[in-house]
């Protein structure tokens, strides 16, 4: 039986945080275990997740960052903790606010099973027939806007980076790929895909054979995002030096010290 950790970054998700969702998910769920990373927060946050805690110590982790570091190295600090366990053999993270809810961990499990040389599985938010995708149409087109550009830098017909629901098999190569701080604190789902690239000497049809999309049955849009119009123009330079370092033909093969100087 696969055991599985999911890290969940929070940051000022008091008011958002269900944590009724997640006791009753924790509660029925034998296999599957949670580390939360409070990163700085201001508000209540800290203390809705110390309670949960406290109520499943078997299977709840606390991670508490004293500043803001951002989603992008509050989810490596809480992956590296969970690949520290030698017994779990998926590692993932899940977006606080159940815009994916946690009944779809076992679906995106189930991906493993079925597709035993597949190493990454992907929650990808596609409106179909028999699906319940609820998106605010600004964001829907603004994201696959984004999503063909994602494509286009790293050579692979990804549908959507930035679904907040990822799973991955531990693996050398994901601590490989962990290694680093991210340059990127919005779109470091696609600096992970680059960085496998990189990993494997470019080799993308070894890692578009590894990556899995699976169309999620759910997903709902829930208010208070941060994310702001602004950020899309952010996400587009960070794209452009996630090109540059990982997939350029300039690029180093080994992942080195990020130039964190070169993003605002």
């Amino acid at each position: 039986m696969e055991i599985c950790t999911i890290v969940v970054p929070c940051y000022n998700e008091g008011i958002r945080l269900d944590t009724g969702a997640f006791r009753e998910y924790l509660s029925r769920s034998s296999s599957v275990n949670v580390i939360f990373v409070d990163d700085g927060s201001s508000d209540r946050t800290l203390d809705c997740l110390r309670l949960l805690q406290s109520e499943f110590p078997e299977k709840v982790d606390l991670l508490a960052n004293t500043v803001n570091a951002g989603k992008a190295e509050a989810v490596r600090a809480g992956m590296l903790r969970a690949l520290a366990n030698p017994k779990v053999t998926i590692i993932g993270f899940w977006d606080a606010d159940l815009a994916t809810p946690l009944h779809a961990v076992e679906d995106l499990l189930g991906v493993f099973s079925s597709h035993p040389f597949v190493d990454i599985v992907f929650g990808s938010r596609v409106k179909l027939l028999g699906r319940d995708i609820e998106r605010r149409a600004v964001r829907h087109y603004l994201g696959r806007v984004f999503a063909t550009c994602a494509s286009l830098v790293l050579g692979l017909p990804v549908y959507d980076t930035q679904c907040g629901a990822k799973l991955f098999r531990a693996t050398p190569e994901l601590a490989n790929v962990l290694e680093r701080p991210f340059l990127s604190r919005w779109i470091f789902d696609v600096e992970l895909i680059a960085r496998f690239i990189q990993v494997n000497h470019g080799g993308r049809d070894k890692v578009r054979n590894l990556i899995y999309e699976f169309p999620l049955n759910s997903w709902k849009d829930v208010p208070g995002s941060k994310l702001r119009a602004k950020d899309f123009l952010i996400a587009a330079k960070e794209l452009l030096v996630i090109r540059h370092e990982y997939l350029s033909k300039g690029a180093a093969r080994k992942l080195g010290t990020p130039a964190l100087s070169k993003l605002p």
